[in-house]
């Protein structure tokens, strides 16, 4: 007879994590390299970014902001379960998150990571960073169930849709005749070929298009942030290419939403709003950005609606679309280790 898990008694808000001043940037980048072949060069190329934003990146900040807003939220609906916050490359680490939850007695924790799609560095990573932090930890160390990827979830699409429309009235000219462009992270073409990152980022960017009454022909699924050796195919186009050859087909104007990203962290703030705009300005291009979900209530909604699925054992799993509801625990097979994994 199989003994009874104990109750879940904390949640884990698992990050990517981002330097909070200049000192810190070097080390932050050591960190999210560590193990791979990246010269000297490359990582103070992107070292650099940082200059443009006073050498802190706002990821942190926003990893604040979002506890703060899920608090109330959670207990409108009775989940009394305290919040945890770990990151991956930066302070707070994850492995002292996790021996300070050892230590206040925790046994069996819900971890809600920022990603909302399926892949290597977006959900199974993660799962490794887990698996890592609790062997350094020891056997005092919590059990932590990741939380299933959500691009399907209606209070996903609904967030989005909302930060689509807020962007569609900022335009110059009708916003009927005006494209958008939804970007996402890039991705080396080895590792999407063995996961379902693509095809849920086309569902959930067709789901939005379609709730803000757009189109299929006025929008673009492309990508941004790619990193690696030239050689190397990743997913295209990119965000800046695409730029280029939407002006020379006589578009004036554009909204760029990256529908990949939860918050507008560095890789939104620089290759976007800094990068991204300047090609724009430079070819007489209008740009318009929208927001990412942030903490847009309907997000923060989503979260503890997936909180409370997984306390309450709940068998109706929201999903909308063509596909149904990700498993709480992922395939064995599901998003394998490329041979070179990619920073985020």
């Amino acid at each position: 007879m199989t003994a009874a898990l104990p109750p879940y008694d904390a949640i884990l808000v698992l990050g990517f994590g981002g330097p909070e001043k200049p000192d810190d940037v070097i080390p932050f980048l050591e960190n999210v390299l560590r193990g791979r072949n990246v010269p000297r060069e490359r990582l103070l190329e992107v070292a650099a970014h940082y200059d443009h934003f006073g050498g802190k990146s706002p990821i942190n900040d926003q990893m604040r902001e979002l506890i703060a807003a899920l608090r109330p939220e959670l207990d409108a609906r009775g989940i009394q379960l305290p919040i945890y916050w770990g990151n991956r490359n930066w302070h707070p680490m994850l492995a002292d998150t996790l021996q300070e939850m050892a230590e206040a007695g925790v046994k069996r924790a819900i971890a809600y990571v920022t990603s909302a799609y399926s892949s290597y560095s977006g959900c199974r990573q993660y799962r490794e960073d887990i698996l890592r932090a609790q062997a350094v930890v020891g056997t005092a160390a919590p059990q932590v169930e990741k939380l299933r990827a959500f691009f399907n979830h209606p209070r996903f699409i609904t967030a989005n849709i909302d930060q689509l429309r807020r962007a569609r009235a900022q335009t110059a000219t009708d916003a009927a005749t005006v494209p958008v462009v939804f970007t996402a992270h890039s991705i080396p073409s080895s590792m999407a070929n063995s996961c379902d990152y693509e095809r849920q980022l086309r569902e959930t960017c067709r789901l939005t298009a379609e709730g803000a009454g757009l189109p299929a022909d006025r929008w673009q699924l492309v990508y941004q942030s790619r990193s690696g050796r030239p050689q190397d195919p990743w997913l295209e186009p990119d965000i800046l290419d695409h730029l280029r050859a939407i002006r020379q087909q006589g578009v004036g104007e554009v909204i760029v939403m990256p529908i990949g990203f939860l918050s507008d962290h560095m890789e939104v703030l620089y290759d976007l709003d800094y990068e991204a705009q300047a090609i724009a300005e430079g070819i007489n291009l209008k740009m318009v950005r929208a927001a990412t979900v942030g903490t847009h209530p309907e997000f923060i909604g989503m979260i503890v609606d997936l909180i409370q699925e997984r306390v309450s054992g709940q068998l109706e799993r929201l999903a909308i679309g063509d596909y149904p509801a990700r498993p709480d625990v992922c395939p064995l097979d599901c998003c394998p280790a490329p041979a070179r994994p990619p920073g985020r």
